[in-house]
């Protein structure tokens, strides 16, 4: 079974080796390297071979001689034990029901520690309720109450092996004010056996948490270094057992836990969850929200291949976790940094960020802005007084010449819209006419019909426009 020769088997080849010409045909590929190298002889390891040695097996009967039915049975049954009672005992380490069973305990035993903590500390409360504000840590609160028990013990008990002197020097100044009541010795007494009890409870937990630590490398290297060995133990406890999670889907393996949440959400038909156990992995983590479910994707999808090499893989090195591990750093790097990195470019160089340089700057005011009028000095030369006369002719030139042009295109507009009165005004005296003929056949009238729209005179226009330009 370990690869290794037998004494009886070594002696059967001796005998062998001096007559056989041809290969030996060996069962096991690593027996017959321990072979070649030991007795210098030829072996065979091939497809053929296993055909062949089932074959034997199967008509063992008829080959060998003067051996009963029942016997050959019985030896079989025998055989079959002893090697699944051998093989049990030499892969003791890959039981995975004592990680099922440890993880189990372990949950039981924090919720048991958090529950006779909170009685100790409400019980003691009564008698020294300021303790429970200085000493925050559970463990050391429970040995505090174990080595001085009542309260005027404080003044003389030293402390200095659990708390630091600041904060024993505070327990003790609490002490001699305290507002607490006085209890009886009784009481006191059922007190400390509370707190001889969590104490040794929380030393079997830290105890039992190194046997899972030893017990999940031993088992599931791969997926200790992907998932750590809680959140691994966990997902083995809820599937079963190492194989039963194998057989899961990367998907399955994502939202192991979180069962409830999923059902609820494919019943009312909202968003299904992202994670279950798995949130707890550190890598998950450590990411931001809005990467979370990106993130427990792809190391659901690794876990599961890790689980897979562990389940049914001979190697028992953690170096394919260590790999997906690292990737999935990178990737999450690269996603935690691709808002810091350049728009233009290749985009594949982190954004340089430029040194700030205080630049002082002492700012005068500007009277300047505080008047309308033109701020300019009485002694100005003539030239330059004529050259600002000169451009403003020029604009009011330009200014008249512009209300000329203006006042043409509208004379022009207005005929034209004259002129298209008067067709609309005698098209509409030939219909009058027609109609006239077809019901009375009486003589037209002379007179002409008035018409609704009245046009103004351009002249007037002009008078207007112009009043209005002057006031302007």
């Amino acid at each position: 079974m370990e690869g290794k020769i037998n004494k009886q088997l070594k002696k059967v080849l001796k005998k062998i080796v001096k007559e056989a010409h041809e290969p030996l045909a060996v069962a096991d590929a690593k027996l017959g390297g321990v072979i070649k190298e030991k007795l210098n002889l030829s072996c065979i390891h091939s497809p053929v071979v296993n055909e062949l040695m089932r074959g034997i097996r199967s008509q063992m009967d008829g080959l060998i001689p003067g051996v009963e039915p029942r016997e050959m049975a019985a030896m079989c049954l025998g055989l079959a034990h002893s090697l699944s009672r051998y093989r049990l005992k030499f892969s003791a380490d890959k039981v995975d029901t004592m990680i099922v069973q440890a993880i189990s305990l372990l949950d039981d035993l924090d919720k048991e520690l958090n529950n006779y903590i909170m009685r100790c500390r409400e019980w003691y409360g009564w008698h020294f309720p300021e303790l429970g504000k200085i000493i925050s840590d559970n463990l050391t609160y429970c040995k505090c109450l174990q080595k001085v028990g009542d309260r005027k013990n404080y003044a003389s008990a030293t402390l200095s092996e659990l708390l630091p002197e600041e904060v024993e020097a505070e327990v003790k100044a609490a002490a001699e004010i305290s507002m607490g009541t006085e209890v009886s010795e009784e009481d006191i007494c059922n007190i400390l056996h509370l707190c001889t009890q969590v104490i040794e409870i929380s030393e079997y937990r830290t105890q039992l948490y190194e046997y899972l630590q030893n017990r999940m490398m031993a088992i599931a290297p791969n997926v200790t270094v992907m998932v750590g060995e809680l959140v691994g133990a966990r997902l083995i406890a809820h599937a079963g057992s190492l194989l039963n999670l194998a057989k899961h889907a990367a998907s399955t393996v994502q939202i192991l836990g979180a069962e409830k949440a999923l059902f609820r959400a494919l019943k009312s038909r909202r968003d299904t969850p992202k994670y279950g156990l798995i949130y707890h992995a550190s890598l998950v983590g450590q990411t931001s929200p809005k990467h979370k479910g990106k993130i427990s994707r792809m190391l659901a999808a690794k876990t599961v291949l890790a689980i897979r090499y562990d389940a049914f893989g001979e190697d028992s090195s953690s170096a394919m976790g260590v790999e997906n591990r690292a990737k999935l750093e990178a990737r999450l790097r690269s996603l935690e940094d691709r808002g810091i990195r350049k728009i233009s470019g290749t985009g594949k160089a982190l954004a340089k960020a430029e040194k700030y340089e205080h630049k002082s700057e002492v700012k005068t005011y500007d009277p300047s802005g505080d008047s309308t009028l033109p701020t300019c000095s009485k002694k100005r030369k003539i030239e330059h007084v004529d050259k600002e006369d000169e451009v403003i002719e020029k604009k009011a030139k330009k200014a008249k010449i512009k209300i000329k042009v203006e006042e043409e295109e509208e004379e022009e507009e207005e005929d034209e819209k004259v002129l298209v009165v008067e067709e609309e005004t005698s098209v509409k005296k030939k219909k009058k006419k027609d109609k006239k003929k077809h019901i009375k056949e009486e003589p037209v009238s002379e007179e002409e019909p008035c018409t609704s729209t009245a046009v103004p005179s351009p002249e007037k226009k002009k008078k207007k426009k112009k009043k209005k330009d002057m006031e302007d």
